[in-house]
């Protein structure tokens, strides 16, 4: 009946199967949870105790293939026509967070998002920027969700079923840097494939150090410029590229890429302090994207 699929790379996943095994057997109902690694190689001794549990699996790849493709063979690999994504770095909030989805299992081709939230104590401070983000911009409730629902879904925590996934699944074409997430729910969109938001959260765990969130976020920004400039979403679709494009419009883009390169090194130290600005931090990354042109 449910086939919860979980990708993953360098992280350990047997605590999220522990409480997912437990409560999908609680329930009754016919499951299975599938574990991929993506060719990561690293932490194969604890990961691989997922397999002694029933209907449980963990298989590591021999290469890496990155996000998408990740997604779209543990669809293939899956037996039930409903799929639950979870991220491998996440915890389930609640502790009938199975149950809940099960509610929204019927015939209708649709996605049900249950979103992220953050735990409450704040991290050490390398880790504070990530921590602020994901407190401000995704862990959001479902009334605020549900007034830009394809934009506020985040492929971590969500059900969708087998036929709707052969329809719409993520494209292996793209660069593995990012925002395959935002090419997933503009074609969802343009499928016009309803998106349900509903209150059944995870803990976002993996929280990135601000070495890693900024890498990050520079890769992000690079596969933004490539979906826009390849046609695989509008200029318009997101806030930050609608705002670049507007500035292009003014021909001001050399004048804020001089203004990033002289600031940069200002904008990284708040971005890295004990209190970072995601105001500083939308600065930030529209400089970037004017510097990539």
């Amino acid at each position: 009946m449910l086939s919860i699929l979980i990708p993953t790379y360098n992280y350990n996943a047997f605590s999220l199967v522990n409480e997912l095994q437990k409560q999908a057997k609680e329930t009754g109902i016919e499951f299975e949870i599938l574990v991929l690694d993506d060719g990561s190689q690293k932490l194969e001794i604890e990961n691989n105790k997922i397999n002694e549990f029933d209907f449980c699996s963990f298989e590591i790849l021999k290469e890496n293939i990155g996000r998408s493709a990740i997604r779209n063979l543990l669809a293939k690999k899956a037996s039930f026509d409903n799929l639950l994504y979870l991220d491998s770095d996440t915890i389930p909030v609640a502790n009938d967070f199975i149950s809940k989805y099960l509610f929204h299992i019927n015939e209708e081709e649709k996605i049900v998002y249950g979103g992220i939230q953050y735990q409450k104590e704040k991290p050490k401070k390398s880790h504070l920027l990530r921590y602020k983000y994901g407190h401000s911009r995704e862990a959001l409730c479902v009334k605020t969700r549900e007034e830009n629902p394809y934009l506020r879904f985040l492929t971590l925590n969500f059900m969708i079923k087998k036929s709707v996934f052969e329809k719409v699944n993520f494209n292996e074409t793209i660069p593995n840097l990012r925002h395959e997430d935002t090419l997933f729910s503009y074609q969802l969109k343009q499928a016009k494939i309803p998106i349900i938001h509903i209150e059944n959260p995870v803990f976002h765990l993996g929280l990135d150090d601000f070495e890693m969130a900024i890498k990050k976020e520079n890769e992000s920004i690079i596969a933004l410029k490539f979906l826009i400039e390849n046609n695989h979403i509008p200029k318009n679709y997101i806030g930050l590229s609608r705002l670049f494009y507007s500035i292009q419009k003014m021909k001001l883009v050399f004048v804020v890429a001089i203004l990033f390169r002289i600031t940069k090194p200002f904008l990284l130290k708040n971005l890295a302090s004990k209190n970072p600005s995601l105001f500083v931090f939308d600065i930030y990354r529209l400089g970037y994207f004017s510097s990539l042109f």
